[in-house]
């Protein structure tokens, strides 16, 4: 018994802080997704599911963050992947920690700020004013699809590379000295070798980012100009200026259970791809 109440002691303080500040808040949103909104805003004890239903009156902040976030998480892994792969197995030790400083620069400076730096680019001063130089006439960059995801790289791209390093740096290098000592291709050894034993780092990144991206606020408010918002942007409206605590809670309730349906379905494939990886080597 006493290893038992070692363990339990020593679980206490984690299973407290996750209870105070993870199951409590959920539970307590939980509850007002089934109230009503007072007549000056806030809550009312109730029991409906009429803020359920209202749910497709934000449909399209659902629409936006459903698309979005999978897309500039994809994105990302296309971007980070051969990056970290360099980092990892083809920069010269020497300069490695200096390049790894320089991914990791761009979160010393807070988010918004860099934010407003991107409206710059992105405005009619900016790339836009270049390009009419150029020929292209009125062409639209701020305030659009593509100004959100060109954030959501700038923004998102250390969260993913730094995992992918880590799994690529503990990478045996002998594996691939092997395949090639066995006559495999290069891009053979990278598909059979590298790429599934960077499963781990990228599935990590990819979680990281993904699920961030669904809860996502800034990014859309400020590069996307009001015309392009996801459903954090909604929850601050409701719960801000609308002060329609209930739906606002139902609009959460309803995010939650779309990001544990789509990370359960995403880690499932990862892991049978990753099975299948496996038993395709060892045939």
């Amino acid at each position: 018994m006493r290893p038992k109440l070692i363990n339990r002691l020593l679980l206490a303080p984690a299973g407290i802080w996750f209870l105070a500040m993870l199951v409590l808040p959920l539970a307590v949103v939980l509850v007002f997704s089934f109230g009503e909104r007072g007549q000056s805003g806030g809550y009312v004890p109730a029991f409906t599911f009429a803020q359920y239903l209202n749910l497709p009156a934000r449909w399209k902040a659902f629409e936006n963050t459903l698309t979005l976030a999978p897309v500039g998480t994809l994105i990302v892994l296309l971007i980070a992947y051969p990056l970290a792969y360099f980092l990892a197995l083809r920069a010269n030790p020497k300069w490695r920690t200096l390049l790894l400083i320089l991914v990791i620069v761009p979160f010393w400076t807070s988010i918004l700020i860099r934010s407003y730096a991107w409206i710059f680019i992105l405005g009619g001063r900016g790339i836009p004013a270049l390009l009419d130089m150029l020929g292209l006439h009125n062409l639209r960059l701020i305030n659009t699809p593509f100004a959100v995801l060109v954030g959501i790289v700038y923004g998102y791209l250390p969260l993913m590379v730094f995992p992918i390093f880590v799994s690529l740096e503990r990478l045996d290098k002998r594996l691939l000295e092997a395949s090639a000592d066995l006559g495999s291709p290069p891009w053979r050894s990278f598909l059979q070798i590298t790429l599934p034993l960077s499963l781990p780092g990228m599935a990590t990144g990819c979680m990281l980012v993904f699920i961030l991206l669904m809860g996502e606020f800034l990014i859309p408010a400020m590069l996307g100009g009001g015309k392009v918002f996801f459903v954090g942007n909604a929850l601050v409206d409701l719960f801000l200026q609308s002060r329609n605590w209930a739906f606002g809670s139902a609009v959460a309730v309803a995010l939650v259970v779309v990001m544990l349906v789509t990370v359960t379905i995403y880690m499932r494939a990862m892991t049978r791809w990753g099975n299948g990886r496996d038993d395709v080597s060892l045939m």
